[in-house]
């Protein structure tokens, strides 16, 4: 599973016990990634101004590293930033995989990524459109950098 969304702090407010469902999930095997923005980056500064929003990009963030630290270390639950050269490309566009299942989010010009559309693809074979979306998610992921727990 890897949750590439550069704030991803939704997750921890729209469904109940997040942190349990996370947690049960590397208990089993389930080797759960997210690969969020970097809180003090160029790149979310410069959505900040563009979004104006009180909850900033910023503080989102911080709110998913701030949960993720309160999980501790678990064996198969990794984090890691965005790194500056990708940046502009992961806060544009979302994508949680799952299995053969991914949840893409292309974000519009000037509105929070809640406002912004989802499109739900499923793997139905080599190349096609959850490979590509994928691909860029997993180039994002091996480009970015580890995050210690703590250092937000």
């Amino acid at each position: 599973m890897l949750l590439a969304g550069y704030t991803n702090y939704f997750f921890w407010t729209t469904i109940p016990d997040f942190a349990g469902v996370v947690r049960k999930k590397v208990q089993s095997g389930c080797r759960v990634r997210f690969l969020l923005g970097d809180p003090n980056g160029e790149t979310t500064r410069m959505r900040e101004e563009i979004e104006g929003a009180a909850l900033t990009v910023s503080t989102r963030i911080r709110m998913s590293l701030e949960q993720l630290d309160r999980l501790g270390p678990l064996d198969g639950l990794e984090i890691r930033t965005s790194a500056p050269e990708d940046a502009a490309n992961h806060v544009g566009l979302s994508v949680f995989l799952f299995d053969s299942d991914a949840l893409v989010t292309p974000h519009l010009a000037r509105v929070i990524g809640h406002d912004s559309p989802m499109f739900h693809l499923r793997r139905h074979g080599e190349y096609g459109m959850y490979d590509r979306f994928a691909g860029h998610a997993g180039e994002l992921w091996e480009r970015g950098t580890s995050y210690t727990p703590g250092c937000h």
